[in-house]
């Protein structure tokens, strides 16, 4: 991170009760002006264009926002920008590394783990975090991270047979969820 990055930018012309900053945003350093008041959600999708990190409660009960600040898990619609200027911070847009889906992102989508995927972002965020800390995470470790984040479509199993997928995935295991939750019949026969 430049020194550019870990402080504010000072002007004169900046008129009061706004802030003029360089956020570093999944490595790339994004030059911004804003209310100072301005959540990082705010931010993220007015200023920096990145409009992956959901809007949905706004009152940090949801999940939807979720991003990772210095890499913990951060609820961006509570999260005051001026307090992480200086730190990284990663969105869903930074997960894919070019092309390549994250285990994560491939985990999903292979295994229809979302609906109407509003809620994914925050949930993907919150996950990877937990994938970098726990490489082998049960059910009830991933149910514990994914507590903030709610989901009104599906009944979560999916969702944590998918992040257990990409645990293995990372891992280079070749555990798979049961082929039931693949083609929708317990004998795992095509439905």
């Amino acid at each position: 991170m430049s020194e550019f990055t870990k402080r504010k930018i000072k002007s004169t012309e900046i008129p009061e009760g706004m802030t003029a900053a360089v956020l570093e945003v999944n490595g790339d350093e994004y030059p911004v002006v804003f209310p100072t008041h301005h959540t990082l959600l705010e931010v993220l999708r007015e200023e920096c264009k990145l409009t992956g990190t959901k809007h949905g409660c706004e009152l940090g009960e949801c999940g939807a926002c979720a991003v990772l600040v210095d890499g913990e898990p951060v609820l961006s619609c509570l999260q005051i920008t001026n307090d992480v200027i200086g730190k990284s911070i990663e969105t869903i847009e930074g997960m894919q590394n070019g092309n390549k889906l994250h285990p994560l992102q491939e985990a999903f989508a292979d295994l229809g783990a979302t609906q109407c995927g509003y809620c994914t972002p925050g949930i993907l965020m919150v996950a990877g975090a937990l994938l970098e800390k726990e490489s082998a995470p049960d059910d009830e470790q991933i149910a514990e991270a994914l507590s903030g984040n709610i989901c009104r479509c599906t009944g979560y199993h999916r969702i944590i047979e998918a992040v257990k997928w990409a645990a293995a995935k990372q891992r280079g295991d070749d555990w798979r969820p049961d082929e039931a939750l693949f083609t929708g019949d317990k004998n795992g026969e095509e439905a």
